[in-house]
């Protein structure tokens, strides 16, 4: 058994295709007996992974930041909730507690995890496997970005290799 930590967008305004893809997501690291670590929303994708797991009976913890809780969007229902002061320590605390990560897609907060988790595996802090599902071509255009960093070298090689990336949940889990 893992924890393993999914970012993905907590935007409300969804095609329904991303939030199956949440809800499976959940459901199939629960099926594999895995712990879901989450940003501690109940809305959009990150509500769905984590009901999701829930659903498949499996264990759920959310780390939500105090002014996110206050506004009501914070998943009562995990099984843990943390509660941080700031962004900065429940980013901290997503990587501290989780043993693997899985980049649905998302938005600006899910760009803002991956890219932490990312550099700070980059500069050596962790070891632990970044996986980004790149459903339905998402994350093509970052991915052409970061080729092309690379090739003006703003981007180490070695840095991008990092991550993986994989088309579909099934090689995700696969990897896991």
């Amino acid at each position: 058994m893992a924890a393993i930590c999914v970012f993905c967008a907590s935007s409300t305004t969804l095609a329904p295709g991303f939030l199956n893809l949440a809800t499976a997501t959940g459901a199939a690291l629960a099926e594999a007996g895995h712990v879901l670590v989450s940003g501690g929303g109940r809305v959009g994708m990150m509500g769905a992974v984590a009901a999701g797991a829930r659903g498949a009976g499996g264990h759920t913890v959310g780390i939500i930041p105090r002014q996110l809780q206050d506004r009501e969007v914070a998943d009562l229902d995990a099984d843990e909730l943390v509660v941080t002061e700031t962004m900065a320590d429940r980013k901290t605390l997503l990587i501290e507690r989780s043993d693997a990560f899985v980049v649905l897609p998302g938005g600006l907060g899910t760009l803002d995890e991956l890219f932490e988790v990312w550099t700070v595996a980059g500069l050596g802090f962790h070891p632990k496997p970044i996986i980004v599902v790149n459903a339905d071509g998402f994350y093509d255009g970052l991915l052409a970005w970061l080729d092309r960093a690379v090739a003006d070298g703003m981007v180490r090689a070695d840095a991008v290799k990092a991550v993986t990336v994989v088309g579909d949940l099934d090689a995700a889990l696969a990897l896991l």
